[in-house]
Order: C-alpha cells, then structure tokens, then sequence
C-alpha cells in the first residue's frame, strides 16, 4: 500500500512541479527576450534566431495562455496515470510516460540555451534544481515498480515528438487569443 500512495504521490506532483517551473518562465520570458534579443541574433544561425525570436516574442499574458493550453495535457496525462496506477478502465501510463519524456528532454533545452548563450535563460534554475530529480525520480520509480518497463519508454520516445506542434500551437495560442 505504501508503494500505492508514493507512486500516486509522484504522479499528482507532475502539475504542480510543471506550474513551478513555468512560472519561473513566465516571469522572466518577456523580460528576456526584450534583454537578450541582439544576443540570440549574434549567436545563432540567422534562420534559427528568426524562429526563436518570433516563437518567443510574447507578452506574459500571451506566454501565460500558452502554459495553460500545455497545462491542460499536463493534467489529463497525470489524471490518466493516476487512473492506470488505480487499474481503473480510464487509466493509461503511456500519454503520462511520453509527457514525462518531453518534461525531462525539456531540461537540456535550457541547460543548453544557458551555456550557449552564456546568460541564465528562463526556466533553467527549475530545470536543474526541481524538473531533473522530479522527473528522473518519476521515472525510476515507475520502472522500479513495474509500472512501466525500458521497453514502454522507448516506444513512447516517438511519441514525445507528436508534443512539438502541441507546444508551437499553444505559443501560437498565445499570440491570438491575447
């Protein structure tokens, strides 16, 4: 029963670690990217520095919007492990494994933004200090007790990627809906 209650533990903390990390971006995202703008253009190839540029050239408000729209797969994934981890018919780890995926990959996003850009980038202290041990712990935890094997990870790596216009559609979002 103890191991029950940790693993749905892990699993309803995944909103909540999500919120932490994104406020940390939403806070600091506008005043960045009016910062730090020239440096992304100097650093980074011409065609890839348009694109960051206009992806994250939000408002707040706009950028907020976009949290929220990726919040909502957040909260449905978890609900849905939550089910699985309950053996519930509603219930599946997969949705839930893929969105972890994309939670950990999303890490190195920003520790690698941070070093190539040599400045602290928007979201990078949560990456570190609160995604990376939430998210690898999730994981193990999971594969530790059966709940998904090496085997369920890599078919839902693929999958991970599906996320990608998930998260440019809600900047896009964003953008029109404020």
């Amino acid at each position: 029963m103890e191991q029950y209650f940790s693993i749905q533990n892990l699993i309803w903390l995944f909103p909540i670690v999500f919120i932490f990390h994104d406020f940390e971006e939403i806070i600091m995202v506008e005043g960045f990217m009016k910062k730090h703008s020239a440096r992304i253009r100097d650093n980074l190839p011409p065609k890839v520095a348009r694109r960051v540029l206009e992806q994250f050239s939000m408002s707040t408000a706009q950028f907020s919007v976009a949290v929220l729209v990726i919040f909502v797969f957040v909260s449905s994934s978890t609900y849905t492990a939550s089910q699985y981890i309950s053996h519930s018919p509603l219930g599946n780890i997969h949705f839930f494994v893929v969105m972890m995926i994309v939670f950990f990959v999303h890490i190195f996003t920003h520790l690698f933004q941070a070093i190539y850009l040599r400045v602290m980038t928007p979201g990078v202290v949560t990456s570190i200090f609160l995604v990376l041990p939430y998210s690898s712990l999730v994981l193990f935890s999971l594969l530790k007790y059966g709940y998904i094997t090496w085997h369920t990870i890599w078919l839902c790596i693929p999958f991970s990627f599906l996320i990608i216009p998930v998260v440019l559609s809600a900047h896009w979002i964003g953008k029109k809906v404020i």
